[in-house]
């Protein structure tokens, strides 16, 4: 990593970083220069942004506390089926 510009794989660990507490100035600067240039990576920062805002909101938690919203049968069957062949 040159020590004036962040890749994507520092970009993007810095961007998720940044959602739990604020970066130093120098490395907030260094990342919207990345920004600029990489769809990429503008494209996950907002993802991230996104899903951040969609579980603080109030929707969210009503569905999570809601014991009516629960899997489909079949998708609780791959989920099963993903964690006996993931300990095995």
């Amino acid at each position: 990593m040159s020590h004036w510009m962040f890749n994507c794989k520092e970009v993007s660990r810095r961007v998720s970083e940044s959602m739990d507490h604020r970066l130093p100035l120098y490395q907030r600067m260094l990342i919207r220069m990345h920004l600029l240039m990489c769809k990429y990576c503008t494209r996950f920062r907002r993802q991230l942004l996104l899903m951040r805002e969609y579980s603080r909101s109030p929707q969210m938690a009503e569905d999570f506390l809601d014991p009516t919203v629960v899997l489909p049968p079949d998708a609780r069957e791959r989920i099963r089926q993903a964690l006996k062949s993931s300990s095995s």
